[in-house]
C-alpha cells in the first residue's frame, strides 16, 4: 500500500459566496424553465420544438449540475466522467429524433392516403 501524504490530497472547497451563486442558479433555472412552459403552448409541435426543448434542457442541466451539484468545483477528470457519457445520451436523442422523423414521414406518404380516408375507403366498400 502507497502512504498518501497530504499535498496528494487535493480539496476544491466552494466559494464564499455560495450562497448566492445557488440562489442565482434557482432564478436562473426558473426563468429557463417559465420560457420553456411558453414554447410548448407557442409552437406547434415539430421537431424544430423538440431541438428547442433539449438545448433548454442541456442548459437547466449544466446549472443543476455545476452549482447544485457541485460539478463546476471538481477536478477536470471528474467531469469528464459525467460530461462525456452525457455526449453519448445527446447523441442517442439525436439518433432517436431522426429515426422519429423519418418513420412519421414514411406512414403519412401512404400513396396520399391518410388513416382516416383508409378507413371510410374500406368501410364504402364493405358488403354493400
Amino acid at each position: 500500500m502507497s502512504a498518501h501524504t497530504a499535498d496528494q490530497i487535493v480539496h476544491h472547497d466552494a466559494p464564499s459566496d455560495m450562497k448566492a451563486k445557488i440562489w442565482r442558479t434557482f432564478w436562473i433555472l426558473l426563468v429557463l424553465t417559465l420560457v420553456d412552459i411558453a414554447f410548448y403552448f407557442i409552437f406547434p409541435p415539430s421537431t424544430y420544438r423538440n431541438w428547442l426543448f433539449i438545448v433548454l434542457g442541456i442548459v437547466k442541466a449544466y446549472f443543476i449540475v455545476s452549482i447544485f451539484m457541485h460539478m463546476k468545483f471538481e477536478k477536470k477528470f471528474l467531469a469528464w466522467m459525467i460530461v462525456l457519457p452525457m455526449s453519448f445520451v445527446v447523441y442517442l436523442i439525436t439518433l432517436m429524433i431522426i429515426e422519429g422523423g423519418y418513420t412519421d414521414d414514411s406512414r403519412n406518404k401512404n400513396d396520399g392516403n391518410t388513416p382516416a380516408k383508409k378507413t371510410e375507403q374500406h368501410d364504402n366498400h364493405s358488403g354493400h
